[in-house]
Formats: structure tokens, sequence, C-alpha cells
């Protein structure tokens, strides 16, 4: 049975003691880090995938040492052992097979880092991209609220990057993301940030250009108190703001037909940096209505994926 306070001779002995997952002054995420790795290194053991190393891609004359957390890449590229089901794996294929541009698309990642939120949220919602029927019923159950039925569910997309005059003008995207089709010509989005081991970390404040278009589609949203700025510019919680910008961006630029929207952060219960950015984010709304933090275990407590999907996605990611 795995500890839940694992030692450093145990995490060691799994190839789990890594220095990047100690948060300073902050002992309870720091032991959430090292227990989400160390889950997903007995789950490589246990389904007798072959481990991995850092770097994830070994270059000549250099030194790598091996990682519990990562599948050997040959391996993981040519079995998909990332990913819980088939339509997991297509999901992942068929976007890397559609390019976006200025993307940021880690192929090596996605592939074979077990411990990433990228592989997770396939995993997740993969196999609601080969069935919108199945797709439009999780997202009546998850989020009651949307409006029309689920047309399109797209990984790691951004209706528009760098674009000047339109959204961030930055890279930003979701990292799933349930297109929805409304009356007529109009549409709906359901923007979905999705953390698994990651915490949340203190930002780099934006250029001046760049924090003036921010400034404005905060202004224009109307959802946010007068003094959020703040708290969010340069802050921990300035990451959780610019993806719901981008959702919120989207209904503001009206040539595209975007007439309602919503953004999802959607992370483990047991991630107390995430638990406690997400009460600290809503504090800062005063029209709740475009933006919702959902913990994974709601997710899969609602009963909308098909049960095997649940059982795999439980045994491997929560404990």
């Amino acid at each position: 049975m795995t500890p839940e306070r694992p030692t450093k001779e145990y995490l060691s002995s799994k190839h789990c003691w890594e220095s990047v997952d100690r948060v300073g002054r902050d002992p309870s995420t720091t032991a959430f880090k090292r227990r989400a790795r160390l889950q997903q290194a007995v789950w490589r053991e246990t389904m007798g995938i072959p481990i991995g190393t850092q770097p994830i891609r070994q270059k000549p004359g250099k030194h790598s040492r091996l990682l519990g957390s990562r599948i050997e890449l040959g391996h993981a590229l040519e079995r998909g052992a990332n990913f819980l089901c088939p339509a997991a794996w297509k999901a992942a294929k068929d976007r890397q097979s559609r390019p976006e541009k200025h993307q940021n698309f880690y192929v090596d990642r996605l592939y074979a880092d077990l411990l990433s939120s990228m592989p997770m949220c396939f995993n997740l919602f993969g196999p609601l991209s080969g069935d919108l029927t199945l797709a439009s019923a999780a997202v009546r159950t998850w989020w009651p609220e949307a409006q029309g039925s689920v047309g399109a569910v797209r990984f790691e997309w951004s209706p528009g990057r760098r674009i000047r005059g339109k959204y961030l003008e930055n890279a930003s995207a979701f990292d799933v993301a349930f297109e929805l089709s409304l009356n007529g010509r109009r549409r709906g989005i359901i923007g979905v940030e999705t953390k698994y081991h990651e915490h949340c970390k203190v930002e780099k404040v934006p250029s001046d250009t760049r924090l003036r278009r921010y400034r404005r589609v905060t202004s224009e949203s109307g959802v946010f108190k007068t003094d959020a700025l703040q708290a969010l510019v340069g802050t921990h919680l300035q990451q959780i703001w610019l993806d719901h910008l981008l959702a919120l961006s989207m209904v503001q630029d009206r040539d595209e037909n975007w007439d309602w929207s919503k953004f999802i952060l959607v992370y483990p219960e047991r991630n107390p940096s995430f638990r406690k950015a997400a009460e600290e984010y809503l504090e800062l709304l005063t029209d709740r209505s475009t933006f919702a933090a959902c913990t994974i275990e709601s997710i899969l407590d609602a009963g909308a994926l098909p049960p095997e999907i649940t059982e795999a996605f439980r045994g491997r990611y929560l404990w």
C-alpha cells in the first residue's frame, strides 16, 4: 500500500524525490505534490510501463536520470501508454495533427509525462470528443446553466492567438473548450483549465501594452470588484484571471457570434494551493456567473462519464 506521507527514502526508491516539489512555507502543498508524483510512479509500475527520464528526450553526451513519473519516450510514442483509453489517445493524436498558429503544444510532455495536467485533460474529457451526444449530456450535468448543445470539443484551443485588437492579443488557450451551438448562428463557449500536480505561482507583471488590453477586457466585463486588479496583476491569481479574461473577451467580440461564455477551473480537491486560490478568486467577483471552480472528484461523482472511464481515472490520479 502506498503511504499517505511517504518518506524521502521511499520516494527516492521510486525515483520520485524531486526538489521542484517543495513549495516554500507551504508544507501541505509540498506534501500533496510529492504524493501526486508518487501516485503516478506507482501506477506506472503497476501497469508494467517502462520508466522514463529527466529530461524526457535524452541528448547525446548529456546526463539524464530516471524519473518515476515519466514514461520511456519511445514506448510512450508507440503505445500511447499515457492515455487511459483509445478515445483519449485518439483525441490527442487528432489535436496533434491539427496545429494552430502560435500554439504551445509540447508533444513529449503529452506522451511521456505522467504527472502533467495536459494528458490528464485528454484522459478526463477525451472520451467526449468523439460522442457529442454524450458531451452535451455531460455538460448539462456539470454546468446546468450552459445553453444549447455541444457542437465541438477542442483541446489546447484558443479562438485566436496574438491577433491585434482581438481577444487578449497573447498566446492564451483553454486546455479544453466545449463549443456550444445556440439558436441560429449564435455560439457559446465553456473554456476549461485543468490542474493536477501544479501549484499557484506568483506571475510576472505583464508589459504595459498587454496590461492595457487586460484592463479593458476586465472593465468591459463588469464582473470584477473595483479594486480587484490589485489582487490579480503580478500575483498567484494572475493565470486564473487571464484564462477567465479569454472567455470574457470572446463575448466582447461581436464579429464572431460568441454570445455566451464561462470559464471553469478544474483541480483535485486534495490540492490545497488551487483550492485556496479558487476561493480567493471568487471573492474578487461581483458576478460569479462566468466563472466556476470544480474539483475533479465532483466531475467524476456526477456520473456523466462512462463508468469504466471514471474507474480508470480514479485509480490513476486519485487516492
